[in-house]
């Protein structure tokens, strides 16, 4: 099976996440591990299940505005924050829409803080309506990893994103199996 894991990410905690996902998924895939800004959407169809990424912003996937606010807090040096490399360039949200219509497998995951959904939103679930909308069949329940204040990985989320990857692993399989 291949499988793709696509993923955007401002201060590197959706990109680590996105790491252990991807080892997870070895364990039954060859995987392809991309930063949204450099996936091509018309790459998708090569891969039999794609995973997608994004940190939580306002409730949702991030902005322009959003990503603009957050370079912002890397400049403030109480905050010790580094940006990564294209986090203000296209997010998930803007590649999503360029997505075409397909029938692969999908996966979708956010980061978010620690505190009840309701209170923070998940981008995962907005991720999911859109590949569901171009198509795509969803393989496992949406998750989202948590982070602190600080945009730090809360403790054992990095090993639960890696079980999460040999379980999506598992049921793209399956379901890859089932198809005639």
């Amino acid at each position: 099976m291949k499988a793709l894991v696509i993923y955007e990410s401002m201060f590197g905690s959706t990109r680590r996440i996105a790491e252990q996902i991807a080892v997870g998924l070895a364990e039954s895939s060859t995987v392809v591990l991309v930063r949204v800004h450099d996936a091509d959407p018309l790459g998708i169809g090569l891969a039999d299940l794609i995973v997608v990424g994004a940190p939580t912003h306002v409730h949702g996937m991030s902005m322009p505005a959003t990503r603009a606010t957050a370079a912002a807090m890397s400049n403030d040096p109480q905050r010790h924050l580094a940006l990564e490399s294209g986090a203000v360039g296209v997010g998930v949200r803007e590649w999503l829409e360029t997505v075409p219509t397909g029938s692969g497998l999908f996966a979708a995951f956010d980061t978010r803080r620690d505190m009840a959904r309701i209170l923070t939103g998940a981008a995962s679930v907005s991720i999911g309506k859109t590949l569901a909308r171009r198509g795509l069949r969803q393989v496992s329940r949406r998750s989202s990893f948590l982070v602190d204040d600080a945009e730090a990985i809360k403790a054992g989320e990095l090993e639960r994103a890696r079980a999460w990857g040999e379980r999506i692993g598992r049921l793209a399989t399956a379901a890859l199996a089932a198809t005639p």
